[in-house]
């Protein structure tokens, strides 16, 4: 029998969903190759019959015990004002800390490893420990950070972690940064920092992947906030200080409730500080990179939606949606979860439910983490180390 002419077979498996094209690639070798080809994975994210998936939102649970569960949900309403936990997509035993995502693969952390998921093809990488060269002494700490994203010159997916190491309030900062290449024999290669390069012990929020860039917030010491930012093309550092209004004082790093989000194409600080006293919140946007120069937007929540904002409920910036609403979640976990969504625009803030989570994880302490999965295409291509 004679084999399907490759373009044509190309044509007939890009319109079948990503999760059968990986069961397709046992029909036989030819299709086992053309779908786990990095040819083929690339035009998924360029076929414009894909592009109008709904979106997803991924929590990873974990409780004090290492207890571990990853959960997948879509969107049940036209206007995404509801997301229900997908049981068939959810896997217990998967997750972690941390997550971040590119072009499909899920990133998070497990006692201080980097791991790599994709949910499509179910596939789960963790990657070898780090050498460190420094050293945490007494009366330090020690934190480490994975940040997942993708070099299109080279076609590369890449981790970039930073180590650092500090003493109470962000005295004494020592940090370092090293890369992965998840190819065959890949293994971390250190970064070598630049003249200007600033020590810095990244915030536990505030951070985003712009694809070949990722963006996060980090402290110099206890009193200043930076932007700092990875490229894994040119694998270089760059460190912006985020300003604050002559004559105001610079909130220190425990007061300071801020997140980094993507504004207009832009980076930009989601300071929601005062939204609970003051109804208000504050958005710097960086204008011009090269200058340094921002421009601050202010808002004044409306008056029929204070209730939203909780005096018990703490709340953080959890990224953005893709039409650039801001994800505001509470820190823990509660009964009747759900998470707001705070239109910039038209200052209008949404509640959206979530509804499915096991009622075990409302019955004790537990971290959580989520995601709003900003890439519109499922990515089936077989990872290698």
């Amino acid at each position: 029998m004679c084999e399907i002419p490759s373009d044509i077979l190309m044509e007939i498996v890009m319109r079948l969903p990503a999760k059968s094209m990986v069961r397709f690639k046992c029909i036989s070798k030819q299709w086992s190759s053309l779908i786990s080809c990095r040819y083929y994975c690339n035009r998924l994210f360029t076929t414009v019959t894909r592009l109008q998936q709904q979106p997803h939102l991924y929590m990873c649970l974990v409780d004090q015990g290492g207890q571990r569960v990853l959960l997948s949900l879509s969107s049940t309403s036209p206007d995404n004002t509801c997301y229900v936990v997908d049981q068939d997509l959810s896997i217990t035993g998967i997750g972690g800390f941390f997550l971040n995502a590119v072009r499909g693969l899920l990133c998070f952390s497990v006692r201080k490893r980097a791991c790599i998921y994709n949910p499509t093809t179910r596939q789960l990488l963790t990657l070898p420990t780090i050498k460190s060269d420094i050293i945490a002494l007494k009366g330090e700490r020690k934190d480490i950070r994975y940040y997942i994203g993708h070099d299109p010159v080279k076609d590369q997916y890449k981790l970039v972690c930073t180590i650092v190491i500090s003493s109470e309030f962000f005295k004494n900062v020592k940090s370092e940064h090293w890369v992965f290449v998840l190819e065959a024999g890949g293994s971390w290669r250190k970064v070598v920092p630049l003249e200007n390069y600033h020590p810095h012990a990244p915030a536990t929020v505030g951070q985003f992947i712009n694809g070949s860039v990722v963006h996060y917030m980090a402290w110099l010491d206890m009193d200043t906030c930076a932007v700092v930012s990875f490229d894994f093309m040119s694998e270089e550092l760059t460190t912006i200080l985020v300003p604050h209004e002559a004559g105001d004082v610079a909130l220190p790093a425990a007061r300071m409730k801020a997140g980094l989000i993507e504004y207009d194409g832009k980076i930009a600080v989601f300071d929601h500080t005062h939204l609970k006293e003051k109804c208000l919140v504050d958005l710097w946007v960086l204008k011009d990179a090269g200058k340094k120069k921002w421009s601050k937007k202010r808002r004044f929540l409306q008056p029929c939606q204070k209730h939203l904002v909780h005096d018990d409920i703490e709340l953080i910036v959890k990224g953005t949606t893709q039409d650039g609403k801001v994800i505001l979640a509470p820190m823990k976990m509660h009964s009747q979860f759900y998470i707001l969504c705070y239109d910039m625009r038209s200052n209008d803030l949404r509640k959206v439910e979530i509804k499915g989570v096991p009622e075990i994880w409302f019955d004790k302490e537990c971290y959580f983490d989520l995601k709003y999965s900003m890439d519109e295409s499922e990515d089936v291509i077989y990872l290698e180390t």
